[in-house]
Protein backbone atom coordinates (compact mmCIF):
# COMPACT_ATOMS: atom_id res chain seq x y z
CA UNK A 1 0.00 0.00 0.00
CA UNK A 2 1.65 3.32 -1.02
CA UNK A 3 1.44 6.19 0.85
CA UNK A 4 1.35 8.64 -1.82
CA UNK A 5 -1.18 6.93 -3.73
CA UNK A 6 -3.34 7.76 -0.67
CA UNK A 7 -2.47 11.08 0.11
CA UNK A 8 -3.42 11.89 -4.25
CA UNK A 9 -6.39 10.14 -3.47
CA UNK A 10 -7.24 12.65 -0.80
CA UNK A 11 -5.96 15.96 -2.72
CA UNK A 12 -8.24 15.07 -5.35
CA UNK A 13 -11.39 14.81 -3.11
CA UNK A 14 -10.20 18.09 -1.64
CA UNK A 15 -9.42 20.02 -4.89
CA UNK A 16 -13.18 19.34 -5.51
CA UNK A 17 -14.16 20.25 -2.25
CA UNK A 18 -12.65 23.96 -2.56
CA UNK A 19 -13.38 24.48 -5.48
CA UNK A 20 -17.31 23.77 -4.83
CA UNK A 21 -18.60 25.80 -2.12
CA UNK A 22 -21.97 24.07 -2.24
CA UNK A 23 -20.23 20.80 -0.98
CA UNK A 24 -19.72 23.14 2.32
CA UNK A 25 -23.17 22.52 3.13
CA UNK A 26 -22.85 19.38 4.99
CA UNK A 27 -20.32 20.55 7.25
CA UNK A 28 -21.60 23.75 7.55
CA UNK A 29 -24.67 24.25 7.01
CA UNK A 30 -26.86 20.48 7.12
CA UNK A 31 -25.03 20.41 11.33
CA UNK A 32 -26.03 23.91 12.42
CA UNK A 33 -29.64 22.99 11.31
CA UNK A 34 -29.73 19.61 13.16
CA UNK A 35 -28.30 21.22 16.19
CA UNK A 36 -31.21 24.28 15.82
CA UNK A 37 -33.50 21.71 15.27
CA UNK A 38 -33.03 19.12 18.35
CA UNK A 39 -32.04 21.60 20.74
CA UNK A 40 -35.00 23.96 19.81
CA UNK A 41 -36.91 20.86 20.81
CA UNK A 42 -35.28 20.32 23.77
CA UNK A 43 -35.74 23.86 24.99
CA UNK A 44 -39.56 23.66 24.17
CA UNK A 45 -40.02 20.27 26.00
CA UNK A 46 -38.38 21.68 29.27
CA UNK A 47 -40.60 24.85 29.81
CA UNK A 48 -43.76 22.66 30.44
CA UNK A 49 -42.39 19.64 32.19
CA UNK A 50 -41.05 19.51 35.12
CA UNK A 51 -37.29 18.08 35.54
CA UNK A 52 -36.76 18.18 31.90
CA UNK A 53 -33.98 20.43 31.45
CA UNK A 54 -32.05 17.60 30.94
CA UNK A 55 -33.54 16.47 27.87
CA UNK A 56 -31.62 19.09 26.04
CA UNK A 57 -28.03 17.91 26.70
CA UNK A 58 -28.79 14.35 25.79
CA UNK A 59 -30.56 15.71 22.50
CA UNK A 60 -27.51 17.81 21.66
CA UNK A 61 -24.91 15.21 22.44
CA UNK A 62 -27.14 12.59 20.50
CA UNK A 63 -26.73 14.49 17.48
CA UNK A 64 -23.47 15.64 17.68
CA UNK A 65 -21.90 12.28 17.50
CA UNK A 66 -24.79 10.95 15.27
CA UNK A 67 -22.99 13.25 12.99
CA UNK A 68 -19.44 11.58 13.76
CA UNK A 69 -21.35 8.46 12.30
CA UNK A 70 -22.79 10.55 9.29
CA UNK A 71 -19.68 12.08 8.12
CA UNK A 72 -17.74 8.51 8.21
CA UNK A 73 -20.36 7.28 6.45
CA UNK A 74 -20.84 9.86 3.64
CA UNK A 75 -17.01 10.15 3.28
CA UNK A 76 -16.77 6.87 1.73
CA UNK A 77 -20.35 6.76 0.52
CA UNK A 78 -20.33 9.90 -1.19
CA UNK A 79 -16.51 9.59 -2.32
CA UNK A 80 -17.19 7.14 -4.38
CA UNK A 81 -20.35 7.99 -5.44
CA UNK A 82 -18.31 11.11 -6.76
CA UNK A 83 -16.10 9.13 -9.54
CA UNK A 84 -19.90 7.62 -10.47
CA UNK A 85 -21.69 10.92 -10.97
CA UNK A 86 -18.53 12.24 -12.75
CA UNK A 87 -18.44 9.09 -14.73
CA UNK A 88 -14.54 8.48 -13.79
CA UNK A 89 -14.29 5.70 -12.40
CA UNK A 90 -12.75 3.29 -15.06
CA UNK A 91 -10.27 5.87 -14.81
CA UNK A 92 -9.64 4.66 -11.61
CA UNK A 93 -9.72 1.31 -11.91
CA UNK A 94 -7.11 1.37 -14.71
CA UNK A 95 -4.92 3.81 -12.83
CA UNK A 96 -1.96 2.12 -10.62
CA UNK A 97 -4.56 3.10 -7.36
CA UNK A 98 -6.08 -0.45 -5.29
CA UNK A 99 -9.46 -0.46 -3.98
CA UNK A 100 -7.59 -0.31 -0.52
CA UNK A 101 -5.78 2.85 -1.10
CA UNK A 102 -8.57 4.75 -2.47
CA UNK A 103 -11.19 3.30 0.25
CA UNK A 104 -7.97 4.62 2.84
CA UNK A 105 -7.92 7.70 1.23
CA UNK A 106 -11.40 8.89 0.93
CA UNK A 107 -11.79 7.34 4.60
CA UNK A 108 -8.97 10.02 5.85
CA UNK A 109 -10.06 12.96 4.33
CA UNK A 110 -13.41 12.34 5.58
CA UNK A 111 -11.52 12.35 8.96
CA UNK A 112 -10.90 15.56 7.95
CA UNK A 113 -14.33 16.57 7.23
CA UNK A 114 -15.14 15.14 10.72
CA UNK A 115 -13.16 17.53 11.91
CA UNK A 116 -14.43 20.81 10.70
CA UNK A 117 -18.16 19.01 11.54
CA UNK A 118 -16.88 18.87 14.96
CA UNK A 119 -15.94 22.22 15.05
CA UNK A 120 -18.78 23.12 13.43
CA UNK A 121 -21.10 21.51 16.04
CA UNK A 122 -19.50 22.49 18.83
CA UNK A 123 -19.77 26.31 17.68
CA UNK A 124 -22.95 25.74 17.58
CA UNK A 125 -24.03 23.73 20.18
CA UNK A 126 -22.20 26.60 22.48
CA UNK A 127 -23.74 29.74 21.15
CA UNK A 128 -27.25 28.59 20.66
CA UNK A 129 -27.29 26.55 23.87
CA UNK A 130 -24.61 26.80 26.49
CA UNK A 131 -23.58 23.13 25.49
CA UNK A 132 -19.84 21.74 25.55
CA UNK A 133 -19.65 18.45 24.72
CA UNK A 134 -16.31 18.54 25.46
CA UNK A 135 -16.78 18.90 28.94
CA UNK A 136 -17.79 15.21 29.40
CA UNK A 137 -14.43 14.99 28.71
CA UNK A 138 -12.13 12.22 27.46
CA UNK A 139 -14.64 9.59 27.84
CA UNK A 140 -16.41 11.12 24.75
CA UNK A 141 -13.38 9.88 22.27
CA UNK A 142 -13.73 5.94 22.42
CA UNK A 143 -17.46 6.52 21.52
CA UNK A 144 -16.48 8.25 18.83
CA UNK A 145 -14.39 6.14 17.62
CA UNK A 146 -16.82 3.21 17.27
CA UNK A 147 -19.16 5.31 15.85
CA UNK A 148 -16.65 6.03 12.89
CA UNK A 149 -16.02 2.18 12.44
CA UNK A 150 -19.99 1.39 12.16
CA UNK A 151 -19.84 4.94 9.11
CA UNK A 152 -17.24 3.21 7.27
CA UNK A 153 -18.45 0.04 7.62
CA UNK A 154 -21.99 0.89 6.51
CA UNK A 155 -20.73 2.85 3.53
CA UNK A 156 -18.80 -0.47 2.61
CA UNK A 157 -22.22 -1.70 2.17
CA UNK A 158 -23.81 0.60 0.34
CA UNK A 159 -21.11 1.20 -2.29
CA UNK A 160 -21.22 -2.55 -2.76
CA UNK A 161 -25.24 -1.83 -3.50
CA UNK A 162 -24.55 0.79 -5.63
CA UNK A 163 -21.93 -0.77 -7.43
CA UNK A 164 -24.15 -3.93 -8.10
CA UNK A 165 -27.57 -2.15 -8.58
CA UNK A 166 -26.50 0.99 -9.89
CA UNK A 167 -27.49 4.64 -9.09
CA UNK A 168 -31.00 4.37 -8.14
CA UNK A 169 -29.35 2.20 -4.77
CA UNK A 170 -27.57 6.12 -3.75
CA UNK A 171 -30.61 6.36 -1.83
CA UNK A 172 -29.52 3.83 0.60
CA UNK A 173 -26.85 6.22 1.77
CA UNK A 174 -29.41 8.44 3.62
CA UNK A 175 -32.02 5.84 3.99
CA UNK A 176 -29.73 3.32 6.11
CA UNK A 177 -28.33 6.29 7.72
CA UNK A 178 -32.19 6.89 8.72
CA UNK A 179 -32.52 4.25 9.59
CA UNK A 180 -29.74 3.93 11.95
CA UNK A 181 -30.67 7.13 13.56
CA UNK A 182 -34.06 5.45 14.57
CA UNK A 183 -33.01 2.13 15.80
CA UNK A 184 -29.47 2.83 17.51
CA UNK A 185 -31.60 5.02 20.58
CA UNK A 186 -29.45 8.03 19.85
CA UNK A 187 -31.58 10.45 21.59
CA UNK A 188 -33.27 7.84 24.17
CA UNK A 189 -32.80 4.78 25.50
CA UNK A 190 -33.30 1.11 22.97
CA UNK A 191 -36.66 0.38 25.69
CA UNK A 192 -38.38 3.57 24.64
CA UNK A 193 -39.15 1.96 21.54
CA UNK A 194 -41.91 -0.73 20.38
CA UNK A 195 -41.63 -4.05 21.67
CA UNK A 196 -41.22 -5.47 18.32
CA UNK A 197 -38.16 -3.10 17.81
CA UNK A 198 -36.55 -3.79 20.69
CA UNK A 199 -34.81 -6.68 19.80
CA UNK A 200 -33.35 -5.27 16.64
CA UNK A 201 -32.01 -2.19 18.22
CA UNK A 202 -30.34 -4.32 20.87
CA UNK A 203 -28.10 -6.01 18.76
CA UNK A 204 -26.84 -3.09 16.69
CA UNK A 205 -23.03 -1.92 17.80
CA UNK A 206 -24.43 1.98 17.45
CA UNK A 207 -27.55 1.73 20.20
CA UNK A 208 -24.83 0.04 22.75
CA UNK A 209 -22.51 3.31 21.85
CA UNK A 210 -25.29 5.49 22.29
CA UNK A 211 -25.91 3.93 25.29
CA UNK A 212 -22.84 4.19 27.28
CA UNK A 213 -23.28 8.35 26.12
CA UNK A 214 -25.95 8.56 27.99
CA UNK A 215 -24.81 6.42 30.88
CA UNK A 216 -21.61 9.55 30.73
CA UNK A 217 -24.07 12.18 30.66
CA UNK A 218 -25.54 11.08 33.52
CA UNK A 219 -22.46 11.72 35.38
CA UNK A 220 -21.67 8.17 35.85
CA UNK A 221 -18.26 6.42 35.10
CA UNK A 222 -17.71 4.85 31.32
CA UNK A 223 -19.46 1.40 30.88
CA UNK A 224 -16.48 -0.59 30.15
CA UNK A 225 -18.07 -3.10 29.92
CA UNK A 226 -20.55 -1.75 27.00
CA UNK A 227 -17.86 -0.59 25.45
CA UNK A 228 -16.72 -3.99 24.47
CA UNK A 229 -20.08 -5.49 23.61
CA UNK A 230 -19.66 -2.34 20.79
CA UNK A 231 -16.53 -3.06 19.81
CA UNK A 232 -17.37 -6.25 19.58
CA UNK A 233 -19.66 -5.83 16.78
CA UNK A 234 -18.81 -2.71 15.56
CA UNK A 235 -15.46 -5.23 14.38
CA UNK A 236 -17.77 -8.09 13.33
CA UNK A 237 -19.98 -5.83 11.11
CA UNK A 238 -16.73 -3.75 9.86
CA UNK A 239 -14.97 -6.57 8.54
CA UNK A 240 -18.62 -8.67 7.18
CA UNK A 241 -19.12 -5.18 5.04
CA UNK A 242 -15.36 -5.49 3.73
CA UNK A 243 -16.31 -8.65 2.79
CA UNK A 244 -19.62 -7.69 1.37
CA UNK A 245 -18.17 -5.23 -0.59
CA UNK A 246 -14.90 -7.06 -1.94
CA UNK A 247 -17.73 -9.66 -3.43
CA UNK A 248 -19.53 -6.93 -4.85
CA UNK A 249 -16.78 -5.34 -6.32
CA UNK A 250 -15.54 -8.84 -8.02
CA UNK A 251 -19.17 -9.29 -9.22
CA UNK A 252 -18.74 -5.51 -10.69
CA UNK A 253 -16.13 -6.19 -12.65
CA UNK A 254 -16.78 -9.67 -13.72
CA UNK A 255 -20.11 -8.55 -14.96
CA UNK A 256 -19.11 -5.59 -16.83
CA UNK A 257 -21.07 -3.04 -14.79
CA UNK A 258 -18.70 -0.40 -15.24
CA UNK A 259 -20.12 0.56 -18.37
CA UNK A 260 -23.13 2.52 -16.50
CA UNK A 261 -20.56 4.73 -15.53
CA UNK A 262 -18.14 5.43 -18.62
Amino acid sequence: MSFVRIRAVMQRHWIVLHRAPHRWFEISVWPVLDVLLWGSLGAFVSRDTPDSQAATPYLLAGIVLFWTFTQAQFSIALGVNEETWTRNILNVLTTPVKEIEYIAGIALFGLLKLLLCMATLTISTIVFFGFDLSAVGWSVIPIMVLLVINGWALALVVVGLVLRFGQSAEILIWGFNYALMAFSGVFFPADALPDGVQALASILPTTKAFSALRTVLAGNPLPWDTLAASLAGSLVFFFGAVAFATWLLSVFRRRGFVTRYS
